[in-house]
């Protein structure tokens, strides 16, 4: 379920026909900040599906779910209603009707996600909420930027545009932990190992693993401003919306 749309304003013009863009990749890569901007600057709806996962886990977590059990994991997949904010200015998402925007960022819980997330009974449950929800926002003419980990190569691989981040292990330590300058050397060198436990679970799960789409371009972000790569990839979007448009002039 989804809920609050953005609307578009002078500063934020609309692209011509609506799109659906999906933009995966590792954590620590931009690839939520880029999101959220990239829609906001052309008023498409936004979804952060990592933040649905969180949720999720999250909820299992304040009901006593077992999440090192996977078969205690797929029981309650389909019990809480995960309801995502779609407005990239506001983002939002709430698990039974209580907001877990900020419970979702705690350590408990990025340290059960991945193996919640595992579970196949899980990533169907969650794809499919996914989908509608990139299904809605095309059927009412909005578009919308749905950022995660397989999202071009599993959950909507006929998405209009589908872009790869990455950077070096270097440079996504430091974003991760907010440390841009003077950063820690021990502190760093503890989030980049976790950064690498977490590519290794999402890459190597069996249910929908972390991957580039075959036609998904890649976009190296270690050396670009957060600004640049937002360019780059408005530039995309604004070029596949181009295309979808003419293609339904060509079909009337």
């Amino acid at each position: 379920m989804s809920a609050n749309s953005p609307e578009a304003t002078p500063d934020s013009p609309a692209v011509p026909a609506p799109v659906v863009v999906a933009i995966d990749g590792p954590s620590g890569t931009g690839k939520s900040s880029t999101s959220k901007a990239v829609a906001a600057r052309l008023a498409l709806r936004y979804l952060d599906t990592g933040a649905q996962y969180r949720a999720l886990t999250w909820w299992m977590l304040s009901n006593d779910v077992d999440v090192s059990a996977p078969e205690r994991i797929a029981e309650a997949a389909g019990r809480p209603a995960i309801v995502s904010g779609t407005d990239p200015k506001a983002p939002a998402i709430s698990a039974d009707g209580a907001d877990a925007s900020g419970p979702i960022r705690t350590q408990e819980v990025t340290a059960a996600v991945s193996a919640v997330s595992a579970v196949p009974q899980v990533r169907t449950r969650i794809t499919e909420l996914q989908r509608s929800i990139a299904a809605e926002a095309a059927a009412e003419g909005v578009g919308i930027v749905v950022e995660g980990r397989d999202i071009g190569s599993a959950v909507l691989p006929d998405a209009d545009l589908k872009v790869f981040l990455t950077a070096s292990p270097e440079a996504r330590a430091a974003r991760r932990s907010g440390e841009l300058s003077g950063a820690n050397a021990a502190g760093l060198a503890a989030t980049q190992e976790a950064l690498a436990r977490r590519d290794r679970a999402d890459s190597t799960r069996k249910a929908s693993p972390l991957k580039r789409a075959d036609d998904a371009v890649e976009i190296d972000t270690t050396e670009l401003t957060l600004e640049q790569v937002v360019e780059c990839v408005v530039t995309l979007v604004e070029q596949a919306a181009a295309r979808r448009a003419g293609q339904g002039a060509a079909v009337r």
